[in-house]
């Protein structure tokens, strides 16, 4: 049963012009997997076929269609690129909050991942992450190095050179989202590649 969350748990606390961050919930992969190989074989779907249902509305775009072995073995990596796990939250028609741990909260309109459009895909900004990330740092008088200590898994380095727009991955994205107390979908945009 879904509850109501007026806060997430990974919202920040401020105390004493000090701020304190709460648990961060994680990005589920097992689960994400697991309602994706459900959705497939329910609808009798092949790895293959079911990574051509994806890949069908931006297949007309220079972008990389989705291999089916990608999908089938995402549980194998430590990380699974955005854009892959995107599309397939797209294909299932789930926002990427509705997989992290912790208690169940009903989705905020704000968490819908946005509709891509034909012939588009969706992407992170990976821009518009460091920008807020560097507003939130300004913010609270931060350096990168801290700003890290509080993002386990990321170096200084991993979070200046969102500036220039490599891929992140998931479930790696989700902690940094989750620190700035925006929804994922903030930061994902419709592209043509």
């Amino acid at each position: 049963m879904a509850i109501d969350c007026t806060q997430r748990s990974y919202d920040l606390v401020e105390s004493a012009g000090e701020y304190k961050s709460l648990p961060m919930n994680l990005f589920n992969m097992c689960a994400h997997h697991a309602e994706l190989d459900e959705q497939r074989r329910a609808r009798g779907l092949s790895w293959a076929q079911l990574a051509a249902e994806i890949n069908r509305p931006f297949e007309s775009t220079p972008s990389i269609p989705i291999n089916p072995g990608t999908l089938r073995d995402m549980l194998k990596k430590r990380s699974v690129t955005s854009a892959v796990v995107v599309q397939a939250l797209r294909w299932l028609g789930r926002t990427p909050e509705s997989f992290l741990t912790g208690p169940r909260c009903i989705p905020s309109p704000d968490e819908q991942l946005p509709e891509a459009g034909p012939d588009r895909t969706l992407r992170f900004d990976t821009r518009a992450i460091y920008d807020a990330l560097e507003q939130e740092r300004g913010r609270r008088d931060l350096s990168w190095q801290q700003v890290a200590k509080e993002l386990p898994g990321f170096t200084p380095s991993m979070l200046t050179n969102l500036a220039s727009g490599p891929l992140i991955g998931f479930p790696r994205v989700m902690t940094i989202t989750q620190w700035l107390g925006r929804p994922a979908a903030t930061f994902v945009r419709s592209r043509s590649r």
